[in-house]
């Protein structure tokens, strides 16, 4: 039977959201979780009530766009535990807007965060795999990136980046140490929607998700499902939407 009783697993953005449903499902089944996120105060709060449940869980204070953060999220996975088995990259943004607009700092914004925070996860978590000999990198990604929506032009570039850096990776990683899965999440009640800088695009994306959104357990259960697959499995890519949703 699958499980995933002792696995080690960091997750970026575990403040909310998915991060936070991961976090919490994952323990459930028997993995230590290390949650990070930039608020300490919630993240310290959802690690303790795994806790109080009889789960594993520590804490990292990370800015995901800082290459030393996420170094010192890996080396706290070891530290506490002997070993990271898993990253899950969950941390992103989206101040989407029209490109008209010319929110270029926005742009830049969702650029550091969303690819950069997932390169920064990759190049602090390759090593210690590599040295284990073992190791699964997930990243939540977006169908946004599959159909492409006016105002999410930039959004979808970054998460198509993350879809080609891990398809380039399993290229590079034929050798069975390092598995990676990429999960395309379509409308999730998280708020998201709150980095959002376009107000209608904001209030059109917040009814979306009222109308039609699914809980972020569903995309939880889509990353137990990854990485409690054997040694030999690798799940590389899943998309999970409302069964609504064009």
């Amino acid at each position: 039977m699958l499980s995933l009783q002792g696995k080690i697993v960091a997750i970026t953005g575990a403040s909310g959201g998915i991060g936070e449903a991961t976090a919490r499902l994952l323990a459930q089944r028997g993995a230590a979780v290390v949650l990070s996120a930039r608020r300490s105060e919630r993240i310290d709060a959802i690690a303790q009530e795994i806790r109080e449940q009889g789960g594993r869980a520590a804490t990292c204070v990370v800015d995901v766009t800082k290459a030393e953060d996420l170094r010192r999220l890996v080396s706290t996975a070891i530290d506490r535990f002997g070993r990271i088995d898993v990253l899950v990259n969950n941390a992103g943004i989206a101040p989407i807007s029209p490109l008209a607009d010319l929110d270029t700092e926005g742009w830049s914004a969702m650029i550091d965060v969303n690819l950069r925070g997932t390169l920064n996860g990759i190049a602090a978590a390759l090593p210690a795999f590599r040295e284990q000999g073992s190791g699964h990198l997930v990243s939540i990604v977006s169908v946004a990136g599959l159909t492409v929506s006016p105002s999410m032009a930039v959004y979808a570039a970054t998460k198509n980046a993350v879809r080609t850096v891990h398809e380039g990776l399993r290229r590079e990683s034929t050798d069975g140490v390092v598995r990676t899965t990429a999960i395309s999440p379509g409308y999730i009640r998280t708020d998201l929607a709150d980095s959002m800088a376009d107000p209608h695009v904001r209030e059109q994306t917040r009814k979306n998700m009222d109308a039609m959104g699914i809980p972020p357990a569903a995309v939880a259960r889509a990353v137990a499902f990854a990485i409690e697959q054997p040694a030999d499995v690798e799940i590389g890519e899943i998309n999970v939407r409302p069964t609504v949703q064009a």
